[in-house]
């Protein structure tokens, strides 16, 4: 197909404007307090007793396995079968279908209701990101890589903050809508708004992508689809550079995933916050993100990926550490916009640095971009169940956001290991 299509590049970033309508209203900005709010706050499971936030900690966690599971074999299958669009299509169904029944989830009395439609939701939400990502080395070439990947998070931005700020507004204003107040309803209206949203806008993505083949699945395609990941699992142990930077990913997005998921769930426990202040704090995070993706585009196109990554990641472990000492909500605000500054840009700079090294892989874009996700699910599998676990023996959430320091650490220090030298000299040539 052509390659830097504007059309096409539209309909591939659209998808993150549709699909992080979850990322921001579910699992970041509303239903972490929401859950927290409407569920005891200790819960009998199995005959434990656990509390209703490490719960929903574990919940993200085995979301999150289950994708690690799933994710080698489909991919395999989606390269040698074509079956990257067919993919796409089933987790976006699986997970704004799975929102759209979290509108029916009240509290105590659904609890499992809640929590298997949360679990679905995540589960259909970071499955499609496998083989969304992977179109990126398909639409554009190399140079485009930093700034289609950058415009990608920033429609997703951009979008999920409009969703959110009309969720917000009928949460203040429920009277205009026919809402009565002091209800759950504008929340849970919310959650079914994401369904609908995630569903319509990823239509023009659907239509804009390469499509792929309509072959019926079969044995032949099952086996060889094992093959084909098999054989990038080979090729992946032969490159130790590789390995270093998504041993380095794995760790630092260990941090950055948790906060994603867990940081509201702090806000809502130690420092107080309403779910409407929690709104305004994720709005601000998300419009500052905007921002901070397309400056730390600018600093590796400048400075090289390594250095940007390097960068982010030093602000990363100084807000972990800085986070533990929060007293009140000024100070979260503050942090909430720093953590804004950094979390666009470490998405997209890592996204982009990973299509670079891979470049000459076309033919097992999928299967490479398994492998990525596969480190990016089992480090918020590790981070989530970090948070909980800690959480769980100290009583202590701040003790929780301490705890990530170690991951941010880890992932600076393997950073420091990786070479770049392929982009540096790309970028020193020019």
């Amino acid at each position: 197909m052509k390659l830097n299509d504007k059309k096409t590049i539209n309909g591939w970033a659209i998808y993150d404007w549709a699909n992080s309508a979850y990322f921001l209203v579910i699992s970041t900005a509303i239903f972490p307090a929401y859950f927290i709010a409407r569920t005891s706050e200790k819960i009998h499971i199995f005959g434990y007793e656990i509390t209703n936030s490490s719960l929903y900690s574990y919940a993200v966690s085995v979301s999150y396995l289950i994708i690690v599971v799933l994710s080698p074999v489909l991919s395999g299958i989606a390269d040698y079968g074509g079956k990257r669009m067919f993919f796409l299509k089933l987790f976006t169904y699986i997970g704004s279908i799975s929102c759209i029944f979290l509108s029916f989830f009240t509290g105590d009395v659904d609890l499992w209701l809640g929590t298997t439609a949360f679990m679905l939701a995540t589960i259909g939400a970071a499955g499609g990101l496998v083989f969304y990502n992977a179109y990126l080395p398909e639409i554009v070439t190399e140079d485009k890589y930093d700034k289609v990947s950058a415009k990608g998070y920033a429609y997703g931005y951009i979008g999920s903050v409009i969703l959110l700020i009309a969720i917000l507004f009928i949460s203040l204003k429920p009277l205009l809508f026919g809402i009565p107040e002091n209800t759950t309803i504008p929340y849970r209206l919310g959650f079914a708004m994401v369904g609908i949203w995630w569903i319509g806008f990823a239509q023009i993505t659907f239509k804009r992508l390469p499509k792929g083949n309509n072959e019926i699945f079969s044995k032949k395609m099952i086996i060889k689809g094992f093959n084909e990941i098999y054989g990038v699992f080979i090729k992946l142990k032969k490159n130790s550079n590789l390995i270093k930077f998504l041993l380095a990913v794995f760790f630092y997005s260990a941090g950055v995933q948790t906060v994603i998921y867990l940081a509201t769930v702090f806000a809502k426990e130690e420092l107080k916050f309403g779910t409407d202040e929690l709104i305004i704090i994720i709005l601000i995070l998300q419009i500052v993100a905007i921002l901070g993706a397309y400056i730390f585009a600018y600093i590796s196109d400048k400075l090289g990926n390594k250095s940007g990554l390097i960068i982010m990641v030093l602000i990363w472990l100084a807000l972990s550490v800085s986070a533990y000492f929060v007293q009140n909500k000024f100070q979260f605000y503050f942090l909430a916009a720093m953590v804004g500054m950094v979390l666009g840009g470490i998405q997209s700079q890592s996204r982009s640095s990973y299509s670079k090294i891979i470049d000459s892989e076309k033919k097992d874009l999928t299967s490479y971009f398994s492998f990525y996700d596969i480190v990016l699910k089992l480090s918020i599998v590790i981070g989530t169940f970090a948070f909980g676990f800690v959480n769980e023996i100290t009583g202590d959430l701040r003790s929780s956001v301490l705890s990530l320091a170690f991951f941010f650490l880890i992932g600076l220090i393997l950073l420091f290991m990786t070479s770049f030298k392929q982009a540096e000299e790309e970028l020193n040539a020019e």
